[in-house]
């Protein structure tokens, strides 16, 4: 009762008018500095990863990064047919006229006719760095609408990096703010049902937004340390909310349990204490444990898991902190509320309220779950983990992708014209880029080189046998652009990358003395990331691993219980990917789940999966294992502390994993397939974890170990012979029976 959850709890019980003022003017001043400060966003220098990475670098040394570009098509009303070449020409002339007073338009190349004569592109290139055109594409897309006012009859649209970028950040808020619109309220009918009280309902709810506008304040001020690659938000929000609740409910539960058990005995402030010495104990323990989990994906050294670390870390951390002031003092306001009610109706002469009743024990459903459970775990325990096993079967076939930009929806409008503009110019679809650096002395040897390398590739049939030369003004830096008329995830595009790095580079600009090279551009950066992520991986899980080892065992001081949390994470991390490769990698499900399956997974999704996995896991491990130790800990045996913890338990875990699920859920109905497999992945890992390893594995294991459970820790062991000499039958005094 001395720790700081209990002091910090106390105090605001205390001063519950200052901890409210107090949250509040942290609220306001976190958003106002962040605001103040601004986002940094993440620049282009930011995402180099592997060899495409270390190709653009040199190529930006010498001023041949790739720039935003934009295409106008221009091509019949009707579609498909063949262009009027004079009414063609002049909308083409036009655009171009247009384009260069632009002061974002640093060119305007010369326009360009198809093979078929059905279709005409211009091709404009923006100022600036690649990742800053969907700033500045406005007016080129105003442009566009006006010239396609002023030509009725031909149909002319624009598409490009820039404008698809634009077209997904306007999905992905749209489609935010339908996850809003179906997560709270489920949220708040499921916390109704929980509570019987919409005021009680309410507060896990607006503490919950209250720590994530807190949390996106706090993210653009840690944006100066760790740059935003543009999904903080989301996983602010996707996170915040799911522990946000989850970490209310704990603490109210247990709040409500006490003031029941207490029956009027205690005041509101010695309540919320009691309640802050269990729940809030283990509120800080989940707390810690998905902020230490998530800042694993540092170690990823990838910007975008950074921003997703940086996220996660910081809206956790806010949500704990609002569960240990702001809450006690509004449970202490609310407990004084009640008292003076009873007052009242006490000196009118009225019959106290009648309360209502807590159950502490397991409820039906419940009890009927643990009955077998109870009487035989070994058969339980064989059962669910095979079951397990099975549902893992399908990660062995796992295919990893990096979603590439033809995988957007086909709701954004400029995704449609990028078909159209790939259909008639397929060569525009991907392309590789061979960067040489050497000494401007060598110039003339590099580009013979580049040359030989690209007259050796003109036949190849994965290629569109077109290629672009280019050096730096100082001749260090050269350039060989080669067009690939295939998408970057076709095998005809990756295999024409492995043999281009892996043989035509090596036998004309490899051997140039002295020369170092690269091969980038939309294919090879395509395949290197998951690449990347691969090798990433298992130091990641090893000290994810790692994290959740030691923090269990620093929680409970067992390590037998430290090994069964690895175990029991590893279980339902696996599942749950296993179910994502079984719905995603395959066709059967498009219907259901509303996609189009690539045939793999997001390279970023199951690293992602893991982290987040393992840190929310902990939040049921930590509050059930709780619930059993506190029993253990008064000297109940094992077997009946563990069936009493889980029981007693389980309505609150239903509950929180009910409100996770919803959360993750509503992400599932995303148009932007990476973020549907995770919502999806996620709320189905919750699902497995909180019915299936906290009611079946869980019990049934920790059954089975008994007092090993404790091992090496002692107390337990204490508590069970002080308790033992009360529990033994009174010795007959005088000899009488």
């Amino acid at each position: 009762m001395r720790n700081l959850p209990v002091r910090m709890a106390g105090w605001s019980a205390a001063h519950p008018w200052r901890g409210i003022v107090g949250w509040l003017v942290f609220v306001v001043l976190c958003l106002g500095v962040g605001i103040a400060v601004g986002t940094n966003a993440a620049t282009s220098e930011d995402f180099r990863i592997g060899e495409a990475g270390r190709g653009e670098a040199i190529a930006a040394e010498g001023g041949l990064q790739q720039r935003p570009v934009e295409h106008v098509l221009i091509t019949a009303r009707s579609g498909g047919g063949r262009l009027d070449t004079g009414e063609a020409d002049a909308a083409a002339a036009d655009v171009t006229a247009l384009m260069r007073r632009l002061p974002e338009v640093r060119s305007v190349a010369q326009p360009v006719w198809d093979a078929r004569h059905t279709a005409v592109r211009v091709t404009v290139t923006l100022d600036g760095p690649e990742l800053e055109g969907k700033k500045h594409v406005g007016p080129l897309l105003a442009r566009t609408a006006a010239v396609q006012r002023a030509h009725p009859g031909l149909r002319i649209e624009e598409t490009g990096s820039p404008s698809i970028s634009k077209g997904v950040e306007k999905l992905r808020g749209d489609d935010l703010s339908r996850t809003e619109v179906i997560a709270l309220p489920v949220t708040l009918v499921t916390l109704l049902l929980v509570f019987s009280s919409i005021a009680m309902a309410l507060v896990p709810l607006l503490l919950a937004l209250s720590s994530i506008v807190a949390a996106v304040g706090l993210s653009m001020v840690a944006s100066h340390v760790f740059p935003d690659a543009g999904v903080g938000t989301n996983v602010i929000l996707l996170i915040g909310l799911a522990v946000g609740v989850d970490y209310t409910l704990f603490y109210l539960k247990r709040e409500r349990e006490e003031r029941a058990r207490g029956g009027g005995r205690l005041g509101p402030r010695a309540v919320v204490e009691i309640a802050a010495a269990t729940s809030g104990r283990a509120v800080v323990l989940s707390g810690l444990a998905v902020a230490v989990s998530s800042a694993t994906l540092y170690l990823a050294d990838d910007v975008i898991f950074s921003s997703i670390a940086t996220g996660a870390i910081v809206v956790t951390l806010v949500a704990v902190v609002s569960s240990l002031t702001v809450l006690p003092a509004l449970l202490a306001k609310m407990g004084m509320r009640a008292e003076r009610r009873a007052e009242r109706r006490a000196a009118r002469g009225l019959p106290p309220k009648r309360q209502r009743s807590y159950r502490t024990g397991p409820g039906r459903l419940t009890a009927a779950v643990l009955r077998p459970v109870a009487k035989r775990p070994a058969a339980t325990l064989l059962v669910t983990v095979l079951a397990l096993l099975a549902l893992a079967a399908p990660v062995l076939g796992l295919k990893l992708t990096d979603m590439g930009r033809e995988t957007h929806s086909r709701s954004i409008a400029a995704m449609r014209v990028y078909d159209r503009l790939n259909a008639a110019f397929p060569e525009l679809k991907s392309m590789h880029q061979v960067v040489v650096r050497a000494d401007a002395g060598r110039s003339a040897e590099v580009t013979a080189a580049l040359r030989a390398l690209a007259a050796d590739v003109k036949d190849d049939p994965r290629l569109s046998g077109t290629s672009t030369l280019t050096t730096s003004p100082d001749r260090r830096i050269s350039m060989l652009q080669l067009q690939v008329p295939h998408h970057v995830s076709t095998d005809e595009a990756q295999s024409s990358l492995r043999d281009i790095r892996e043989r035509y580079v090596p036998e004309t600009v490899g051997r140039v003395a002295g020369a170092e090279t690269a091969v980038t551009g939309d294919v090879a950066r395509y395949a290197d990331y998951p690449t990347h992520q691969e090798q990433k991986l298992p130091l990641i899980i090893g000290a994810l691993l790692l994290v959740t080892f030691a923090m269990t065992v620093r929680a409970f001081r067992s390590v037998v219980l430290g090994l069964v949390g690895i175990v029991l994470n590893l279980l339902s991390a696996a599942a749950s990917l296993g179910i994502l490769v079984l719905v995603f990698q395959h066709t059967w499900a498009e219907g259901l789940v509303d996609f189009t399956s690539t045939g793999s997974i997001g390279s970023r999704v199951p690293l992602f999966l893991f982290v987040i996995l393992f840190g929310l896991s902990m939040d049921y491990q930590v509050f059930v294992i709780s619930r059993i130790r506190e029993a253990a800990l008064r000297g109940v045996p094992t077997r009946k502390a563990v069936v009493d913890g889980i029981g007693s338990s389980a309505g609150v875990v239903t509950s929180a994993a009910v409100v996770m699920v919803t959360v993750f859920a509503s992400f599932a109905a995303l148009h932007l397939i990476e973020m549907k497999q995770i919502g999806f992945s996620l709320a189905v890992a919750v699902l497995l974890d909180a019915f299936v390893i906290r009611m079946l594995v869980l019990p049934s294991l920790m059954l089975l170990l008994g007092e090993a459970n404790w091992w090496p820790s002692r107390g337990v062991r204490r508590a069970r012979a002080t308790a033992e000499p009360t529990a033994r039958p009174l010795e007959p005094v005088n000899g009488s029976r």
